[in-house]
């Protein structure tokens, strides 16, 4: 059986020309991930790190074809409405004409995915997990209708702080002080948090238009510690609160430095440029923590906004359905979190604010520095959230997407001919094999946590490509770091020390937080993790 009727087989050139991607990206990795007393006197000479940061961009960037894509999931067919409306996904590849109604029910894969023991990943912490998760929160968006319709998004398709400052400006506005481009905050316990978004259990007339998922199943008690902010997820989880809180924390103390250094500037130019330092304050930590994170590279990638003025992936941002749907790494989700020394379950970090007013921003990033997260892999998705991959499969197959098989053949990665190929794990192997019978009818959601995790990395290999695609092309074509804005007419001189002395979330962190001796201890990588 062929689950994705579109499949289409290469023809010889195309295999050869598959082969020597597949063996180019196997020198790649090799030289990339030794060699450290070259790499590091690369990195100490700026014109040798600037070349060989622009070259590995370029690298991971043109492994795939090239925006604009000439598909969405509008419609099966190119048009003019298919290519501008972006309420509607962009796609990699053009939907398969037919799903095989043999595919198996999406109840089968329940033990493909779900844990029967924790597996920890050798390399990231909790800390990981919860950036990944805020982070994309901001532009992916899915559509939030009743009922939902799987083809469409409710996004800006930018990096713009959208879990902070919300999707327009109304609802930003309704977040302000409007007086010296602060947001609104209160004071708890002696820390600054948001501002809470009801009162006897209703919204606050001020907080019109701020919307919470699910806010109807919560109680009276538990809407009366909501907190209000721009994004509707943003009181979901811990970790979704941990990050808006800090980065609410951030703009303040920057429109307060804005606005002692120039004094003529009123509200709207303050709360202006505080966002835009913002948000590239966040591409750049995006770079250069989290993305160099994940890399099993040696080499440290940094924010180098003049060295892409003339390549031809400089377009507009549009996200593809199939980067949402990556995207999905419950696997990190540790059958419980460590909080204030206990376990807390799952559940219990749900639209809950009280955990970071009860032990405060810097305690609660240090535990989740300290804790390891799980590895992105089939078989280790807590019971809790099956329910979750259930729905990203129906919503992959609902906008018909073709076959793992296909998306490696356009990564110009060779094609799997054998499931031992995909996998050397035995239970992962042999789930695929009874569920599929033929590697060319795995599912795209389901090969892309099968393939095993590079040493030293973090995700399983095509996933991790797709990622680099995104994640540079997405950083570099937002419009505040093009050549003729990323100055300091744009941030101020101000502004752009700030940008240029922030390398990581720790430097971040540590200036919100009380004062602690030594400072708190806050990275996505374990402090036990050694390079293989």
């Amino acid at each position: 059986m062929l689950a994705l009727a579109a499949t289409r087989r290469l023809d010889p050139l195309e295999v050869r020309s598959t082969a020597r991607d597949g063996l180019a990206d196997k020198i790649q990795a090799f030289v990339t991930t030794r060699g450290k007393p070259i790499w590091d006197l690369i990195q100490a000479i700026p014109p040798a790190r600037r070349a060989v940061n622009k070259a590995l961009t370029n690298l991971a960037i043109y492994k795939f074809p090239t925006r604009p894509n000439p598909f969405s999931t509008m419609v099966d067919y190119t048009s003019w409405d298919s290519l501008t409306d972006r309420t509607f996904d962009s796609r990699h590849l053009p939907a398969a004409r037919t799903i095989d109604p043999a595919l198996p029910e999406i109840e089968a894969f329940k033990d493909l995915y779900t844990r029967q023991e924790f597996i920890e990943s050798p390399k990231s912490t909790v800390l990981f997990s919860y950036f990944a998760q805020w982070f994309t929160d901001g532009f992916l968006r899915s559509d939030r209708a009743t009922p939902p319709d799987p083809r469409k998004n409710q996004s800006n398709h930018e990096i713009d702080l959208t879990n902070l400052y919300g999707l327009n400006p109304n609802v930003a506005r309704q977040l302000r002080t409007l007086e010296g481009g602060q947001l609104k905050s209160q004071q708890i316990g002696g820390e600054e948090f948001p501002q809470y978004l009801c009162e006897n259990g209703e919204i606050k007339p001020e907080f019109s238009l701020i919307t919470v998922v699910d806010f109807d199943q919560q109680s009276a008690d538990t809407r009366d510690k909501l907190f209000a902010m721009g994004s509707d997820t943003s009181n979901l989880q811990v970790g979704f609160v941990l990050h808006n809180v800090l980065f609410l924390r951030e703009h303040n103390r920057i429109a307060r430095e804005l606005a002692a250094a120039y004094r003529g500037w009123d509200d709207e130019r303050l709360f202006a440029t505080t966002r835009n330092i913002l948000t590239v304050l966040l591409m750049k930590l995006v770079l250069e923590d989290y993305i160099n994170h994940i890399t099993p590279t040696i080499f440290h990638i940094r924010l180098d906004p003049g060295s892409f003025p003339n390549e031809r992936w400089y377009r507009q941002n549009w996200m593809a359905i199939e980067f949402n749907l990556l995207y999905r790494w419950h696997p990190l989700v540790p059958s419980s979190y460590i909080i204030g020394g206990q376990e807390v379950p799952i559940a219990d970090t749900l639209y809950n604010t009280e955990i970071p007013t009860r032990y405060g921003l810097g305690a609660l990033f240090e535990a989740a520095s300290t804790q390891p997260a799980g590895q992105v892999t089939l078989g280790n998705t807590p019971q809790q959230l099956w329910y979750v991959e259930a729905l990203s499969m129906q919503a992959a197959r609902a906008n018909r997407l073709r076959s793992y098989n296909d998306y490696r053949q356009l990564s110009r990665t060779p094609r799997v001919t054998e499931f031992d190929q995909i996998t050397g794990n035995v239970r992962v192997r042999d789930g695929l094999k009874l569920l599929y019978r033929h590697v060319d009818n795995i599912e795209f959601y389901v090969g892309l946590f099968a393939e095993p995790v590079p040493e030293n990395g973090v995700l399983p290999n095509l996933m991790g490509k797709m990622v680099a695609l995104d994640a540079f092309s997405q950083v570099y074509t937002n419009p505040l770091l093009a050549r003729r804005i990323y100055n300091q007419e744009t941030f101020s001189p101000l502004g752009m020390e700030i940008i240029n002395s922030t390398r990581t979330l720790s430097q971040v962190v540590n200036r919100n937080v009380p004062h602690h001796p030594g400072g708190y201890y806050v990275s996505m990588t374990r402090k036990d993790w050694k390079r293989t």
